[in-house]
């Protein structure tokens, strides 16, 4: 599986940015200790996020961010693809199968292709709400899964 650290660490600083705000903006530097991470890494990120509308900055004294939609808005999906990830289960790039094993698909390729779907397809049905509020995400992606399947849009 290649998720790489961008995805991780946005992940893990929305996070943070969830359960710290209190309302106020958080700072980078605030994010960068709590969770170990370069602030000089952060703000690349955070151009990303910011780009995507998943946070908004606030400039000045007590500047930071803040999450620009509520959090349980905001699908961890959203911000794994917002930093530019894409999670691959497969040697190759994408559907194609150059790179894969000479020129050809391996043998197990559609397994693990399969298993990326059903990995952002989970990440899609877990909000960063989910996180905060530590709820059971197995739990809560299932319930997320149900609803979908049972809401059928009206002709």
């Amino acid at each position: 599986m290649k998720l790489s650290t961008k995805g991780r660490y946005a992940v893990m600083a929305m996070i943070d940015i969830g359960e710290n705000t209190g309302g106020k903006p958080v700072s980078l530097s605030e994010i960068a200790d709590r969770q170990d991470i370069s602030q000089e890494y952060l703000e690349q990120l955070f151009g990303k996020l910011r780009r995507a509308g998943l946070v908004a900055s606030a400039r000045g004294p007590g500047g930071g961010y803040t999450l620009a939609r509520p959090a349980d808005e905001i699908n961890l999906s959203e911000v794994i693809l917002a930093v530019d990830e894409e999670l691959r289960v497969t040697r190759c790039d994408g559907d194609g199968v150059a790179g894969c094993v000479k020129g050809k698909q391996c043998c197990a390729h559609d397994l693990w292709q399969s298993l990326g779907r059903q990995m952002m397809s989970f990440l899609d049905s877990i909000t960063l709400d989910d996180v905060v509020s530590k709820r059971n995400l197995a739990l809560a992606a299932s319930i997320k899964q149900a609803k979908d399947r049972h809401v059928r849009p009206s002709a």
